[in-house]
């Protein structure tokens, strides 16, 4: 599924960007842990959900060549966050959606999980 088709799905507020919008989305991870993210995450054009707001989150993303953070129940970043995405070239969005319904609604589209 393409990124903004993704966002679309989720009713999701696209606060940084992707380079390429289009790109296509085959996995997704939701976790509040950052531990679990990195024992979970498998692919590049991984999406990441989760409603941990802090560093640590795009730090994760980086290391773990996720593309996407969606801050699930309306949280926003602050802008340092913002940046830090924006200088890693990580998309950001934010979605009003509980974390469990935004990967059900996902996972309903076609994304999947590790192993799936």
């Amino acid at each position: 599924m393409k990124l903004n088709e993704c966002a679309d799905v989720l009713q999701a507020q696209v606060l940084v960007p992707a380079e390429d919008m289009g790109i296509d989305i085959k996995v997704a991870c939701g976790a509040d842990l950052m531990s679990d993210v990195m024992a979970f995450a498998c692919s590049s054009n991984e999406m990441m959900l989760t409603g941990l707001v802090n560093p640590q989150t795009i730090r994760t993303a980086e290391m773990m060549d996720v593309k996407v953070v969606v801050f699930v129940r309306g949280k926003i970043p602050g802008e340092q966050m913002l940046e830090l995405a924006k200088d890693k070239n990580i998309c950001v969005m934010s979605t009003p959606l509980p974390m469990f319904t935004a990967c059900g609604l996902l996972h309903e589209s076609g994304i999947k999980g590790k192993g799936e």
